[in-house]
């Protein structure tokens, strides 16, 4: 079995067709659902690009794997994966896989794709590299005009600076954008592995809708603004939430900018989503006119989402909303129905898939599930809530979170932790921990995630021991003997 792996990057769930998006064109995408497995209920480990990328890689928590931030922002941790680590790619070529990663790697500083068996020019950093060899030469070779870029979009930070750039016209043809080049880039490794003949994995992984939003002018202003439907959740105040939320708005200065340019902003955003899609449909349309349809999965997902405003934020950051780690996740494998899945499944799950339909072993995928016995309409038993968890980017920010079917709990160590009725509350607005009514819903949740944590090696927990109401210890928590038995 071929699998073809396609990813985007700080990708909203919500800007699909075939989630439900009535105004955004992603024809391509929305085929792909359409003949495959839609997972409604798809989640990122943790809302950060790196770490994120690793779980895929291992399929291992981030805890596990322990690359826990962007190297551009690290405070510290590990910027490698352990040398000793599992990684699918090692397992695949052991099948005697051929391994191509056209993309965005960002998985480390050391080492990069090529490291673990894949093809393809090395693609480094968290955005596009306007100035990589390897794209001035296609820039070239077509007889494409340079990147260039104007009206920049960005507000003033809390000391009066400018803060980051959030969008801006990019003077260049589709053609030459670094999109198409990288489907064209796939395109050609494509052709190469179909002509040697054997099984292969390719992933293509785009950098965007990633910010800063650089589109030429067809994409920029593909989409009314007057089109958007602000989120509700831009009416937060961030009142009885921890008060990082509070200071990350300020950092992204979102009220430093009329709301009108919000509005113009997700539009704009929305205008890149069409523009990835049309380069996943060349990438889709070369692989069916090559033959290989019929032996190739083809999965599509992302890292995580993207704020665009939602809670008066962009980017991501320390705060476990549905918009940053609820994510897309389509699944198509020859000879299986379409269909909608509502498990509670993780980016992590795509690495033990992978795996099955490669025919290797599962088990050092720790923390991975195989998706394939929901793609092939089965029912297993599945477990009816979902971990994720978050270790800090500009600095250390510990936090965990467990999802249920109606209830998020989020713990925050050095602030105020959240409860949330996603059934009362979609938007996540009211942080419900503090009200008596919710202390039976919080009491047994903080115990569901203290048995979880314990259960999978994660030490949080030891913070929450002695600081929660998880009843009755099994364990001595000093970690010590110094107490008499029995007392």
């Amino acid at each position: 079995m071929n699998l073809l792996f396609l990813m985007t990057d700080q990708h909203r769930v919500d800007t699909l067709g075939c989630y439900g998006n009535p105004h955004v064109s992603t024809p391509h995408l929305d085929r792909l659902a359409a003949g495959g497995t839609r997972f409604d209920r798809f989640y990122t480990p943790t809302a950060i690009c790196t770490p994120a990328r690793a779980s895929l890689l291992t399929g291992q928590a981030p805890f596990r794997h322990r690359l826990l931030a962007n190297y551009e922002r690290n405070v510290g941790y590990l910027e490698d994966l352990r040398e000793d680590a599992f990684t699918f790619p090692s397992a695949l070529a052991e099948r005697d896989y051929q391994l191509g990663l056209i993309g965005k790697w960002h998985g480390g500083t050391q080492r990069n794709a090529a490291s673990y068996g894949f093809e393809g020019p090395d693609l480094p950093g968290w955005h596009n590299p306007v100035d990589h060899p390897d794209y001035l030469a296609y820039l070239e070779e077509n007889d494409l005009p340079p990147y260039r870029i104007s009206d920049l979009v960005r507000g003033t930070t809390p000391n009066g600076n400018k803060g980051n750039l959030l969008a801006a016209r990019l003077h260049q043809p589709v053609e030459a954008t670094f999109e198409y080049y990288l489907a064209t880039r796939a395109i050609e490794q494509l052709e190469k592995f179909a002509a040697d003949g054997r099984p292969f994995y390719l992933a293509t992984h785009f950098f965007g809708p990633h910010l800063p939003y650089l589109l030429p002018d067809a994409y920029y202003d593909m989409y009314d603004p007057a089109l958007v439907e602000l989120p509700p959740s831009i009416a937060e105040t961030f009142e009885g939430k921890p008060p990082v939320q509070r200071n990350y708005s300020a950092h992204w200065t979102f009220d430093t900018m009329p709301i009108e340019v919000t509005r113009k902003l997700i539009a704009t955003y929305w205008g890149y989503v069409t523009l990835i899609d049309e380069q996943i449909g060349r990438i889709l349309t070369r692989m069916e006119e090559l033959g290989l349809g019929a032996d190739t999965s083809v999965f599509f997902t992302a890292d995580h989402g993207e704020f665009t405003g939602a809670h008066r934020l962009h980017d991501k950051g320390p705060a476990m909303y549905e918009d940053i780690y609820r994510i897309p996740g389509i699944v198509r494998v020859p000879g299986q129905e379409p269909q909608v899945r509502d498990e509670f499944v993780s980016l992590t799950d795509m690495t033990a898939t992978i795996l099955e339909l490669a025919g290797c072993d599962t088990e050092p995928a720790t923390d991975s599930r195989s998706l394939l016995p929901l793609v092939c309409g089965e029912h297993p038993e599945w477990p009816a809530e979902l971990l994720a968890e978050y270790h800090g980017h500009h600095f250390p920010y510990p936090q965990r979170m467990l999802r249920e079917e109606r209830y998020k709990l989020v713990v925050n160590p050095e602030s105020v932790n959240e409860l949330y009725d996603l059934e009362a509350d979609p938007h996540e607005l009211s942080n419900r921990y503090e009200h008596p009514e919710m202390h039976p819903v919080r009491r047994r949740m903080m115990r569901r995630l203290y048995d979880l944590l314990r259960d999978r090696g994660d030490n949080f927990y030891h913070w929450m021991t002695p600081m929660y109401d998880i009843g009755e210890l099994d364990y001595d928590p000093t970690l010590s003997s110094f107490e008499p038995e029995g007392t």
